[in-house]
């Protein structure tokens, strides 16, 4: 079964973030910065997957003058999101010749 949207570079970069720590909650920043990518493409690609029903987010709750920021949102990916995303991940290895799952989506040469 295909995925429901385009599996793109990005959004492989996400999913990966995301199946490194299947069970995991993960909140915007840490996101980018696991990605490398800014706040405007991440946050389109998490509301594809979350329409997709891949994740399920919740917001935290705490008192954010006593925290000294922003509640943050959490995001983890739901059981058949955790398999369509290692599914849609190996197709892609599989269509680009890698064999692994490398930690980083780069091209053989190393130039992103």
């Amino acid at each position: 079964m295909s995925p429901p949207f385009l599996i793109t570079t990005n959004v492989a970069r996400v999913l990966r973030a995301l199946v490194n720590d299947p069970t995991g909650e993960h909140y915007g920043y840490a996101l980018m910065r696991a990605t490398g990518l800014k706040s405007g493409a991440l946050y389109p690609i998490i509301a594809r997957l979350d329409a997709a029903g891949w994740i399920d987010g919740h917001r935290e709750t705490v008192d954010e003058s006593e925290a000294g920021r922003p509640a943050r949102r959490y995001y983890t990916l739901t059981n058949d999101g955790a398999v369509q995303a290692r599914q849609a991940l190996a197709e892609l290895h599989a269509a680009l010749g890698v064999g692994e799952l490398p930690g980083t989506l780069r091209p053989a040469g190393g130039m992103a």
